[in-house]
């Protein structure tokens, strides 16, 4: 069974046998040219943003700005969006929000207070601004903090 196997036909090919004379096509140079880089032994040592001896790109770009790597990404949820989309009493998490499409997953959850709020919600976040606490508890929801 197994020794009956073989590949599909057209799907291999015979290896190109360079450098065996003049009258194969393929003799004297190999295929490679007359002189320069490429044409010596060693070329593939080069590294992909190579350009030959000009100035590269990644140093031709200016640099601008610094990016910190302990800052702190937030998705951010106003009060107005959780009115909207909940009823009351209902549990809001990042998990439940990720899964109607309003956070991204790995980011952390922020509660903010724009807008006004009626329901009482139980609301799990890793942040809640001063005024958006003060708008859920005084409808007579919850905030829970979550720590990571």
């Amino acid at each position: 069974m197994l020794e009956q196997l073989s590949p599909k036909k057209g799907s291999t090919k015979k290896r190109v046998r360079v450098g065996r004379g003049i009258g194969s096509g393929l003799g004297k140079t190999c295929g490679k040219g007359h002189k320069g880089q490429k044409t010596r032994s060693g070329d593939r040592r080069l590294p992909s943003w190579f350009e030959g001896g000009q100035t590269p790109l990644h140093k031709r770009v200016p640099k601008r700005g610094f990016r910190s790597p302990f800052k702190e990404e937030y998705s951010v949820i106003n009060l107005k969006t959780l009115e909207d989309l909940f009823n009351p009493g209902d549990e809001i998490n990042p998990d439940v929000l990720f899964q109607k499409g309003l956070v991204r997953k790995g980011r952390k959850l922020k509660i903010l207070a724009f807008g006004e709020i009626k329901k009482p919600l139980k609301i799990k976040a890793h942040a809640f601004s001063k005024s958006a606490m003060e708008k859920i508890t005084a409808a007579g929801g919850v905030c829970e903090t979550i720590d990571v």
